[in-house]
C-alpha cells in the first residue's frame, strides 16, 4: 500500500512539473488569475477537483 502511495505522488509531481516547464509565462499568468479569485470560489474548485480525483480512483480502482 505504501509503495502505491509513494507512486501517487510521485507521478502527481511530475504531471504538475510539466507545465511550468514548458510555458513558464503561461503559469506565472494563471497564478495571477488565481489570486483575484474568492476564497469560495478556490474552496469549490478545490473541491470538485477533489472529488473528481476520488471517482476517477474508484473507477481506475
Amino acid at each position: 500500500m505504501w509503495n502505491d502511495l509513494w507512486a501517487a505522488l510521485a507521478l502527481m509531481l511530475v504531471l504538475e512539473g510539466i507545465v511550468p516547464f514548458l510555458s513558464p509565462d503561461r503559469v506565472r499568468r494563471l497564478l495571477a488569475a488565481m489570486a483575484a479569485v474568492d476564497d469560495r470560489s478556490m474552496r469549490l474548485s478545490g473541491l470538485l477537483s477533489m472529488l473528481a480525483g476520488v471517482g476517477l480512483l474508484y473507477l481506475v480502482r
